[in-house]
């Protein structure tokens, strides 16, 4: 599996101010069985940004002791009136908890974006592979694209959670269907890796930790090179709140 490394994409860093925001919940939905749509809106959104389409924002929900804990969540969608976010229904979470209560008219607390990873340069063909944390980040970047292609591998507990993927380029998507228990054995997701790609695709990942750095180095042996390929592991199975942003 190889690529041009000559012009490799551009991976800049940008700052945001970090503002702690009051938010209205105008709706909740259901996309998938375990998967919930809010909808957060009002006057304290003003000034959010979120430059990328892997950014992440603190919500603070209550635990079970009624102390205040943030979980990171992608800005599914951000058109300057409401902001969309997509949590992901299991057990033990409080975030999952809150919103799996929450109701039209309750307030959301936010934090961030502290920052955006802008990928930018001459890419060809995307791969975007994750698991049901990485769905938002996978369809937002897939609505962003002006075009050109994508090979899409996303792993879930069956077909009621896969979801509609929309896109202006042109795409190639497999649902790979495992047990929440199977979640952090990388095995279904190594087992769906394309064995080529065509020439300048970029590759990104994000699962739970140890699945994602499996997946990375499974793309490095196979020849990809580091300069076109970001992996992240967006949950870490044991660790409440634990993530590896970038696996560099």
């Amino acid at each position: 599996m190889t690529t041009d490394i000559q012009d490799a994409p551009r991976i800049t860093r940008q700052r945001h101010d970090l503002v702690r925001r009051a938010l209205s919940v105008t709706r909740a939905e259901r996309l998938t069985p375990k998967m919930i749509r809010l909808a957060l809106s009002g006057p304290e959104l003003q000034g959010f940004v979120s430059g990328a389409p892997d950014d992440h924002f603190k919500l603070f929900v209550p635990d079970a002791s009624g102390e205040s804990v943030g979980r990171d969540y992608t800005p599914r969608h951000y058109d300057g009136q409401e902001l969309i976010v997509d949590v992901y229904d299991h057990p033990g979470g409080p975030a999952a908890d809150w919103s799996r209560a929450v109701k039209v008219g309750d307030t959301a607390h936010i934090g961030g974006p502290r920052g955006s990873v802008i990928i930018d340069g001459d890419i060809a063909h995307w791969l975007l592979i994750g698991d049901e944390t990485a769905i938002p980040a996978i369809a937002r970047r897939l609505e962003e694209l002006p075009g050109g292609s994508a090979t899409v591998i996303i792993a879930v507990e069956g077909p009621t959670e896969e979801q509609p993927l929309v896109s202006k380029a042109a795409l190639e998507v497999t649902w790979v269907h495992r047990a929440a228990a199977e979640s952090a054995d990388p095995a279904s997701l190594l087992a769906a890796l394309p064995a080529t790609l065509p020439a300048r695709s970029f590759a990104w990942i994000a699962a739970e930790g140890g699945v994602a750095r499996a997946l990375r180095e499974a793309l490095l042996a196979q020849g990809h090179p580091l300069q076109w390929l970001k992996a992240a592991g967006y949950w870490v199975r044991g660790e409440a709140n634990a993530s590896v942003k970038a696996m560099d």
